[in-house]
């Protein structure tokens, strides 16, 4: 029997989500958004086992109705939703999986969960998401542990612009990350650190690339790893010249500054096309001891877009989507606990990648 799921939310990563789930039959699929058109582009998109609402999803009584009677719950929303859609999936006693990097959503999340009859799973997706599965799948490999280095990046393939970026998923969760507090252990000291910030450069696969602080990404792996790692921390990464530009607008024309942030969204929407041509490059790297000797294990990867059941995907689109896709497959399955917090890291990186979701990152 088909599990009843909803998705709130039918934008970029909405779209991409709809494509794998609604393909396995396995799910009856309601999705809803404030926007007509996106509804109506959906309904023309021709997924099977979708049915869809117009909504005001900021009203918490509207969406509590919506979710009522759906096992799973989806928000691909931005993060400022979560909150509304967060507490009418407890009202609702419906598993709820989300997207956000914002790390003050996040603790909203997990004050939620607490006593929850339901699983509440949050920032699903690439980062935060499967890079704490791979982090902490490669920290376990060792006795104790040193340093701990995650490195995600989603960059055009053809960068043709000053920013050599285009925009590829929501212009507010990428402002957001460059302007919040980012979470780092440092010295084995849990620790904020400022975004834009300590910047290095490294080269892989022959190509340059340079990585700075941005917030959100740990998700809750500070808080699995505070008091068993010396030092940790999350950066994006861009090509050479991104961020200094990034940093000109946010800190010198000031319009990082919470007030003037819609400025900046219109300024990158405006003028920064999107693409599906894109590449999303994942890279960790632990140091650590094993057998008593101080010894480093890395893991790289890069995933390319690709169609998938008829539809071109972005990189970021496959990554994010496949990301909370295999989380809700595994809560669904019974491999992961059915109430309370599910932090991204109770998952194996083995079960992830054997997931038929999760799988496309293993290609």
């Amino acid at each position: 029997m088909a599990t009843k799921l909803i998705l709130l939310g039918a934008g970029k990563i909405g779209d991409a989500i709809l494509n794998l789930l609604s393909f396995t039959g396995d799910y009856e699929i309601t999705v809803a958004d404030r926007d007509p058109a996106r509804l109506k582009y959906v309904e023309q998109a021709g997924f099977p086992n979708v049915t869809t609402k117009q909504a005001d999803l900021g009203d918490k009584a509207v969406v509590t109705e919506l979710i009522r009677g759906h096992k799973v719950t989806l928000s691909a929303c931005p993060y400022f939703l979560t909150p509304i859609i967060a507490g009418a999936a407890k009202a609702a006693n419906s598993h709820y999986f989300d997207l956000t990097e914002d790390v003050e959503s996040t603790r909203v999340v997990k004050a939620l969960a607490e006593g929850s009859d339901s699983a509440f799973v949050p920032q699903c997706g690439l980062a935060p998401g499967f890079i704490s599965i791979v982090a902490n799948d490669v920290a376990k490999k060792f006795e104790t542990l040193r340093d701990v280095s995650m490195r995600v990046g989603a960059l055009p393939t053809f960068p043709n612009n000053a920013l050599k970026y285009n925009l590829t998923w929501s212009t507010d969760g990428l402002i957001n990350e460059y302007c919040n507090p980012c979470e780092a252990i440092v010295d084995g000291q849990l620790r904020e650190t400022s975004p834009l910030e300590e910047m290095e450069r490294f080269s892989l696969d022959g190509i340059d690339y340079e990585a700075f602080n941005t917030s959100g990404g740990l998700g809750t792996l500070c808080e699995s790893l505070e008091g068993k790692v010396q030092n940790l921390n999350y950066k994006t990464v861009r090509y050479p010249g991104h961020r200094d530009i990034v940093k000109m607008l946010i800190r010198d024309l000031e319009l990082g500054k919470l007030e003037r942030r819609p400025i900046l969204k219109d300024v990158l929407e405006t003028s920064v096309p999107m693409t599906k041509q894109d590449v999303v490059l994942v890279f960790v790297s632990v140091i650590g001891t094993r057998n008593g000797r101080l010894e480093q294990e890395s893991y790289a990867k890069k995933i390319y877009a690709q169609e998938v059941n008829g539809q071109l995907l972005s990189a970021i689109q496959l990554t994010t989507a496949s990301g909370i896709c295999a989380m809700v497959d595994m809560v669904v399955e019974g491999k992961l606990p059915q109430h309370g917090l599910v932090r991204q890291e109770q998952a194996t990186l083995a079960d992830f990648t054997a997931n038929r979701f999760g799988r496309y990152y293993a290609l």
